[in-house]
């Protein structure tokens, strides 16, 4: 008799218990496996998920550092190091809340689940938009371990390794490492160097140790951390021309001109370097009906990154600066004055304390209750080439208390309801501001003394939800759920002159119904949701205008409605198949909200095509503008094709791609800064021996070697920022049990 094919059941945690993924009445999508491993071949770090899962996107104008991540259309462009963003990232079972943490290195990972709409009963404020919940593999007292290493183009390598089992009768450990390294690729066409930046090196490790010292009690310690020196994002000046979003002549891939020598030692070439340490304590205790967790974490992290942010050179007097006879007084294209910036992250500790009760019975009601506590200090100190060095001083402390209740009415119809209180403060020091600027000499500036600013704010949370089962291989669900961004306190302005901004605490009202099924004798499975949301006293970060200011403010309204599909098809026992498709539509509504666009300044302005109403002072009204970088559409498909080679092997194609849709990069509306149908494409030629546990393969990221438009800086010309470029290598992986 053969055996049976059919689709894995997939568990999730998104409700703080493993059920199901057919069952949880929440839109989830899951990365494991093979479809998550390739995004990271080519050297890639946390933004490959960009646009792998509807409805995800990420971007950065901070290297590997600091990524944006949005959801449903929701998200937050703010590129400073205090930023908030209404998606959450957790990290084993640990909120990574400043954007610095959010990039730890993805390795050694069980699953990663995309939980769409507010989580704010469960998981907190600032999840209004969702949560990408990455689970690393566990210690087990089997023993397994596995290395993979990988070499590509620009002299990129990865390596991987994981070796875990019992080390006593209550003992198991799991050690994870982790090497990503590439070469400096791009030249500075202006100081001559070849090779002189573009390239990182980024190690980090995990060490956990379970003890189960009896049946009811597991303690679980995490202990990790990373070490990253590499290139911040590279700004290209006036890559796009007035009039197109196309990138122009002035682009090339692999050279640019900069001129930025903050740091005094030469052309600094954008550097980036970065350390992060920290661990957590994960008690589980079962108490027979009720079972007990305590969850205890620390994280901290320092570091820098300096940008040469106009992109190019602006030279006095006019130099001969392309080498082509005639003398310039920029390049390449007009560029009115020259901006460099550099930022450091000093002594980020973060502290965070859960604890949860959870009946543990086979009855028809459930409940769970707990309380959080968070605790954040941290310092930024920002330095300027003209206006010299500012440091504000941030701290954040949070509590909340949470309950959340599940019901089997019957057979067929669950509910489930969970109320949150939060209670957030912060506030903000500014401490040594522009002492050792040019600008301070000249009498350009002066030493601002600013009062210590402090905001709090409680807010209440909840959610209901129902889930009916259909039949055994269909449900339908309905879920209402309310949450709410804490308020934020902005101080990148201190450095240019400018005072610190707040904006006030948004809540969201989401309605959202969907389907779970599994078909076609479990070969085929299609889940989807359509959802509308309304976010009151929405955050947004007014960015760029006539000196790349950064302000918050807050829009009167927000609103968004769309739909996600994603489906996995068994087509034959060689053909696999998966795709994804959402669709999102945002809109901000606010008649008065205007914003500086594009230069916004005599020298600078009519440089970009605004399709916004403007007023009087040159600002540009927003409202009925989608909200920035919110992909209206998404989609994503893989294909797994396998021959069998012998009894104890196959050989393998895999290929994925990913396309976005129509996305505006800032408030306001622009020919310039936006993007249409960006793509890019995977593919992975290998082979598998499952008697010896190896694999080997041939593989490419973005093949097709798209020059995609990500991001840019608006303030004194049009300079881009783009993704990464084609990368082609092999891996081999070889595990062991």
């Amino acid at each position: 008799m053969s055996e049976e094919k059919g689709l894995e059941t997939i568990t999730v945690t998104a409700q703080k218990r493993t059920q199901s993924l057919q069952e949880v009445p929440i839109s989830i999508a899951t990365l494991n496996g093979e479809r998550f491993a390739s995004l990271f071949s080519g050297g890639d770090d946390i933004l490959a998920l960009a646009t792998r899962v509807p409805g995800l996107y990420a971007e950065s104008s901070n290297g590997r550092v600091a990524p944006r991540f949005y959801m449903r259309g929701l998200g937050n462009t703010d590129f400073d190091l205090a930023a908030s963003q209404p998606v959450s990232i957790v990290m084993d079972n640990v909120v990574m809340e400043n954007v610095v943490l959010k990039s730890f290195p993805l390795f050694d990972i069980e699953q990663v689940e995309v939980i769409r709409g507010p989580q704010g009963t469960l998981f907190g404020r600032n999840t209004t938009a969702g949560i990408v919940k990455f689970d690393s593999v566990k210690p087990t007292d089997s023993f397994d371990a596995y290395f993979k290493l990988g070499m590509g183009s620009f002299g990129t390598q990865n390596a991987e390794a994981a070796i875990g089992g019992g080390l006593t009768d209550n003992v198991a450990a799991r050690l994870s490492v982790f090497s990503q390294t590439r070469d400096d690729y791009i030249d500075n066409a202006f100081s001559g160097q070849n090779d002189a930046f573009g390239g990182f090196d980024e190690k980090a490790y995990r060490l956990q140790v379970l003890f189960t010292p009896s049946e009811d009690l597991s303690v679980l310690v995490n202990v990790h951390g990373r070490d990253l020196d590499g290139t911040a994002s590279v700004f290209r000046a006036n890559a796009l021309t007035r009039g197109s979003n196309d990138l122009n002549a002035n682009y090339d891939r692999e050279s640019v001109y900069y001129d930025a020598n903050l740091l005094g030692n030469g052309f600094d070439n954008n550097p980036q370097a970065y350390e992060g340490f920290g661990g957590s304590i994960n008690v589980e205790y079962n108490m027979g009906d009720v079972s007990f967790t305590s969850i205890t974490a620390l994280e901290t992290a320092e570091g820098f990154s300096l940008g040469d942010v106009d992109g190019g050179v602006s030279a006095d007097p006019a130099a001969d600066i392309n080498g082509d006879g005639t003398l310039e007084t920029s390049y390449p294209g007009f560029i009115p004055f020259s901006a460099v910036t550099q930022d450091l992250l000093n002594d980020l500790e973060q502290f965070t304390q859960e604890i949860r009760w959870a009946s543990d019975n086979e009855g028809a009601y459930n409940w769970q209750a707990g309380a959080y506590f968070f605790d954040s200090s941290f310092s930024v100190t920002s330095i300027d080439g003209f206006f010299g060095a500012s440091e504000v001083f941030h701290k954040n402390t949070t509590w909340a208390v949470f309950g959340q209740s599940t019901y089997e009415l019957n057979d067929k119809l669950t509910v489930t309801g969970g109320l949150r209180y939060t209670h957030d403060e912060k506030s903000l020091v500014v401490g040594d501001q522009n002492v050792d600027g040019f600008a301070l000499v000249i009498g350009a500036a002066s030493v601002q003394d600013y009062a210590p600013l402090n905001v709090d704010d409680g807010k209440l949370s909840y959610e209901i939800s129902a889930n009916y089962k259909v039949d055994n291989s269909t449900s339908v669900f309905a879920r209402y759920a309310n949450g709410f961004r804490a308020q934020t306190i902005q101080a990148r302005d201190v450095a240019f002159e400018g005072a610190p901004s707040v904006a006030d605490a948004e809540t969201i009202n989401s309605v959202e119904v969907g389907f779970k099924s599994d078909l076609l004798d479990d070969t085929l499975r299609l889940n989807a949701a359509a959802f509308y949301y309304v976010i009151d006293d929405i955050q947004f970060s007014a960015i760029g205008g006539g000196a790349n200011n950064t302000a918050l403010i807050n829009a009167d309204k927000g609103t968004g409605l769309g739909y996600e599909i994603d489906a996995q098809y068994l087509a034959t026992d060689e053909l696999t198949l998966t795709a994804g498709f959402s669709y999102n539509k945002t809109e901000i509504k606010d008649r008065t909200l205007s914003v500086f666009p594009c230069g916004a300044n005599a020298t600078f302005a009519g440089n970009c095509t605004v399709n916004d109403a403007l007023t009087s002072d040159n600002r540009a009204l927003v409202d009925g503008n989608p909200f920035p970088q919110a992909p209206e559409t998404i989609f994503n498909f893989t294909a797994r094709y396998s021959v069998p080679a012998g009894d104890d092997g196959e050989f393998y194609v895999f290929t994925d791609w990913a396309f976005q849709g129509k996305t505006n990069i800032f408030l306001y509306d622009s020919v310039e800064f936006a993007t249409d149908d960006n793509f890019e494409g995977g593919l992975r030629i290998g082979y598998e021996n499952f008697a010896n546990d190896y694999s080997i393969a041939l593989f490419g990221r973005n093949i097709t070697d798209e020059e995609n438009l990500r991001g840019g800086i608006d303030f004194n010309n049009l300079t881009a920022i783009v993704n990464e470029p084609r990368v082609i290598g092999v891996e081999f992986k070889a595990s062991f049990y």
